[in-house]
């Protein structure tokens, strides 16, 4: 008795244990169970650098129909796709336009050497061993082929790994049985696979029966898009999918029991499928909907082999008509494979309209389907067996897609053995070759390797995702490029920390006017409610104060948190001259102004001031400027020069640095009628900052002693593929276009970059633009050389950039490319990439272009949805300012100041700021707060303590700032002191009285 209850308590801890461990079969629907508490900066959920374990499997993989070609050829016989392609497409030449691998066997192995993988996933072609299907003489000259091509793999160290069926059911044997549809061919195909067994199993160790059953029943019998192209009943589909389960497992049992015993060899069937995300993942209904729509399409086919032998509870409480397994047949059935080898890729999310998808989201998120086969089916090994995805069929050799779309597949697959402990042990690349793409013919391209079909040669040549695959196999992972470690070290101790602010309006009448207003009012609280002037009584007033305005106090009290030392804003032109010229000027707008940056200064923190701050929406020029065509005009550049020369008079004396312009390189999109208005009005622009900065240079600068620049939006532009040229000269004639357009005529040659006009010209001459840049007159280029006195860039993200021909007179247009999405980057969700080692390349190629010269970041940032843990922002000023450290300490770029973008975020925009649009602070304040406190990321000790004499300042800046707190707790504390007197002297006379007293009545009664 108490053997038995101790095996009880053993067996029900070993099962709860596997349970925490592995995970028990039928929980898969757990997957899209989301942690409410998920990081969006989790190690586990970012690309991850890393290699694969050192046994893991490398190869690519076709199918036997799609690359073969010869379909008549050495006694081959028709197949029903022979049939399909020339009854549905009447354009198809048949698989003879194919990559003809029968043929050039050659060239295929010269590719498989190229790529260096470790096995070859192919299939026989049923017809070609045997022409009616069934099982008799062989074709000799068929089985002559499969053992050359398997001795030359095994030559070559690269293990086959032979597919029996993929697709190419032989012709005869649908006209005379009706395909799958019928139970004979369970016989027969055991028939055929015994023959390949014996014949080519002493050199085989993978097999795998069937490709991907699924498409074999539902796109084959049921939507007619594959062969042999029958519309049938849904019956029908479940009724061939029955058959084709039930093949496989005979087959499964003839190899196990026959021939593995000896050959030492495994088996499985290819099983795909989709990915579906809930609509939302806490509602359990859509959950359920998701485990219905995977159960539909793989647990289909991987419950009765990978689990109980039966099909999925809800496939047969929503099928009554779905065929039965009897109880034999599902212990024959389970477990009828030695590993789970999966498919994803295109072929299983097309046409979607196909897809079960249950009013929920398709995905192409690997690693979690991977967690779902784990959890549902007890973790079995895995293989995945095909993966990849597709070009249009113009694309030759540079198939920048297909690289990204493999290492956000690679690098799922990576993080699922590295954090999910899913054991997958090998990763098949499709394919090879381009070749006859089933539905789609020829219209789209899978291959690594292109082939042009319609040369006699039929070349392999090698595309970019080649290259990159064999890179991956070589290094059996991933590596970091840019690979400098962390630094522990600071910035100078006069290190510039900044916030910037976009354009402040200004408020034209004080908020809190009553400490000037000398009227006495009555409040009518139980009448009108309203205040009423008392007549013939003034009072004692105080001069008008700049905290008078309540905006004012609310930014001192943003910048207060901060801790910064540099405070970036921007002045509101239209407001301060509203007829665009010195003829009316709003006094009480300068004044606000002036306010806030000697409030500011109160704070110990320095003023950087943008006179101009133009953007998409609000392009901030004074009304009259507009009418006469804004930046068109060349008026609008003195009017400008006169503008700027009136705030370096009216707050010079409190300001040392100074931005013209805010982005000027960002107005395209406003001038964007044609190429010439937007060259126009940025040679205008130019012009005006460099009138601007030099009035400042001759009349102010010997006294007020500031500095003065424009702030360019420099983001770092990356080449998309870099195993072509054209991509990396695309990436740099962006960089040209987009910051030498404005830097080099004023950090360079006063003139437009010479790469700039020799590619608007050389589009001129093709007749592709009607472009034409603006000549700087001699005059023009004295002026704008050298007017700037630091480097100032907005930099937000890197850009991967695409050589894309376009033909037009529009300026981007000119530039010849295209922007690419990195998928496996992380991302915010106005979708700007995370690419901290961009700000360091964008710091070193200013310096390399434009000489040693000062540098300031006056804006970086990122939007962040989340209000209460803005964990990506934290992330992304870590990680961008340590990238802006190296630049600083191993590039020696001379970096003055850092400014995070923005203090306060805008309504219905992305959440830039550090605050609310309410002023409500965020946690990445504090985060920002101790870089600062820090002066980047020190050691144990910071080289720029300040010394006692510099902490006693900050206790008198303290004083400075709280005196009316100061002055009413003194005037509270000498009037409790004057009470205190007051009383303690009361009593004492009172003392004094009670003693008279007493002594008086002691005598009277002596």
């Amino acid at each position: 008795m108490w053997g038995r209850q101790l095996e009880r308590f053993v067996a029900f801890w070993t099962l709860l244990f596997v349970r925490i461990v592995t995970g028990l079969a039928g929980e898969g629907r757990s997957v899209w169970k989301k942690d409410p508490h998920f990081s969006p900066v989790s190690e586990t959920q970012m690309f991850l650098y890393d290699t694969f374990p050192k046994e893991f499997l490398w190869g690519v993989g076709t199918g036997a129909f799609q690359v073969e070609g010869s379909w008549r050829k050495d006694g081959k016989g028709s197949s029903i796709w022979d049939r399909f392609i020339h009854s549905e497409f009447g354009d198809a030449d048949s698989t003879d336009a194919s990559s003809d691998s029968y043929t050039l066997l050659d060239k295929d192995l010269s590719a498989l050497d190229f790529l260096g993988v470790t096995f070859y996933q192919f299939s026989i072609s049923w017809s070609r061993l045997f022409p009616t299907g069934v099982v008799a003489a062989p074709n000799e000259k068929g089985v002559q082929y499969y053992n050359t091509l398997i001795d030359s793999l095994l030559y070559r160290n690269i293990d086959p790994v032979v597919t029996l069926y993929h697709w190419d059911l032989p012709l005869m044997l649908q006209e005379k049985y009706g395909g799958w549809k019928n139970e004979s061919i369970i016989d027969i195909f055991n028939d055929y696979a015994t023959f390949c067994f014996q014949t080519f199993g002493d050199r085989v160790k993978y097999w795998i029966t069937i490709h991907n059953p699924y498409l074999v029943a539902w796109h084959g019998y049921g939507t007619g898009i594959h062969a042999p192209g029958e519309r049938g009943k849904i019956t029908t589909v479940y009724s061939v999918g029955h058959n084709l389960i039930k093949a496989h497992a005979k087959v499964w049992h003839n190899y196990k029991k026959c021939f593995q015993p000896y050959q030492k060899g495994m088996m499985s069937i290819v099983l795909g499928s989709h990915w579906i995300e809930p609509n939302k993942s806490e509602d359990a209904l859509d959950i359920s909907k998701c485990q219905q729509s995977m159960e539909r399409v793989l647990g289909w086919f991987a419950k009765p082999i990978h689990g109980d032998g039966d099909y999925p509870e809800e496939l047969k409480n929503e099928f009554s008509f779905l065929p039965r397994f009897t109880e034999d047949e599902k212990n024959y059935i389970k477990g009828t494979a030695d590993f789970f080898a999966f498919s994803f890729g295109p072929n299983n999310f097309k046409p979607p309209n196909t897809l079960p998808k249950m009013g929920q989201n398709l995905s192409l998120n690997l690693r979690e389907v991977l967690n779902w086969i784990k959890l549902e089916y007890n973790s079995p090994r895995i293989l995945i067996a095909e993966n990849g995805w597709f070009t249009d069929s113009h694309v030759k050799t540079d198939d920048t897609t297909a690289i990204y779309m493999m290492k956000n597949f690679i690098n799922k697959v990576l993080q699922a053995i590295k954090y999910d402990n899913i054991d997958v042990f090998g990763y098949t690349a499709w394919s090879l070759l381009d070749g006859f793409e089933w539905q789609h013919a020829y219209n789209i391209r899978r291959g690594l390797f292109y082939v042009n079909f319609k040369s006699e040669k039929k070349e392999r040549i090698p595309k970019s995702s080649a290259l990159y695959y064999k890179q991956i196999i070589q290094e059996n992972g991933f590596f970091p490029r840019e690979s400098t470690p962390s630094l522990q070290a600071q910035f100078s101790c006069d290190f510039s920390w900044g916030i910037t602010e976009s354009v402040l309006k200004a408020e034209s009448v004080a908020s809190s006017p009553q400490f000037c207003d000398s009227s006495l009012y009555l409040w009518n609280i139980t009448g009108d409610g309203l205040l009423h002037k008392v007549k013939g009584v003034k009072l004692k007033t105080r001069p008008a104060q700049c905290t008078d305005f309540v905006s004012i106090k609310k930014q001192l009290d943003l910048l207060e948190k901060m801790k910064v030392t540099h405070y970036r804003f921007a002045l509101d032109w239209s407001l301060i001259l509203p007829n665009g010229d010195l003829s009316v000027v709003n006094r009480q707008v300068l004044r606000y102004y002036r306010c806030v940056i000697s409030e500011v200064l109160k704070l110990n923190v320095q003023s950087m001031v943008t006179l101009y701050h133009p953007t998409h929406a609000y392009l901030g020029l004074p009304g009259p400027l507009l009418q006469t065509g804004g930046w068109l005009n060349r008026s609008t550049a003195y009017a400008f020069q006169d503008y700027a020369a009136l705030c370096f008079q009216e707050l010079g004396d409190l300001v040392k640095l100074w931005i013209t312009i805010n982005e000027p390189n960002r107005l395209s999109d406003v001038y964007s009628r044609s190429s010439n208005d937007t060259y126009r009005a940025a040679h205008n622009l130019l012009i005006a900052h460099a009138m601007a900065w030099k009035i400042y240079d001759e009349q102010y600068r010997s006294f007020q002693h500031g500095k003065v620049s424009l702030s360019l939006h420099s983001d770092w532009a990356e080449p998309a593929n870099p195993y072509f040229e054209s991509h990396s000269k695309a990436a740099n004639r962006f960089l040209q276009f987009e910051i030498g357009w404005f830097a080099d005529p004023i950090f360079k040659t006063g003139d437009y970059p010479a790469t700039m006009r020799e590619y608007i010209g050389f589009k001129n001459r093709k007749g592709l633009s009607y472009s034409s840049l603006p000549s700087f007159t001699n005059e023009e280029m004295q002026l704008v050389k050298g007017a700037a006195d630091f480097y100032a860039l907005n930099h937000f993200t890197t850009r991967f950039v695409i050589h894309e021909p376009q033909n037009g007179s529009q300026y981007e247009f000119d530039r010849d490319i295209q922007f690419l999405q990195d998928i496996t980057c992380l991302s915010s969700p106005s979708r700007l990439a995370v690419v901290p080692w961009g700000v360091r390349k964008v710091l070193k190629w200013i310096k390399k272009t434009y000489g040693d010269i000062d540098i300031y970041i006056t804006a970086n940032g990122i939007d962040d949805q989340s209000l209460d843990n803005d964990e990506l922002r934290n992330y992304y000023l870590g990680k961008y300012i340590q990238e802006v450290l190296k630049a600083y300490y191993i590039d020696k770029v001379k970096i003055k100041g850092y400014y995070a973008f923005k203090l306060t975020e805008e309504k219905s925009k992305p959440r830039f700021g550090f605050f609310t649009s309410d002023s409500k602070g965020k946690p990445s304040i504090k985060f920002y707060n101790n870089l600062i406190s820090n002066n980047g990321f020190p050691t144990d000790y910071s080289v720029c303590d300040p010394p006692n004499q510099e902490k006693q300042c900050s206790f008198c800046l303290f004083i400075s700032q709280k005196k009316p707190f100061i002055f009413f707790a003194c005037c509270l504390f000498s009037t409790l002191i004057l009470l205190l007197t007051i009383i303690v002297f009361h009593k004492r006379k009172r003392r004094k009285r009670f003693k008279v007293k007493t002594i008086q009545r002691t005598c009277v009664s002596f």
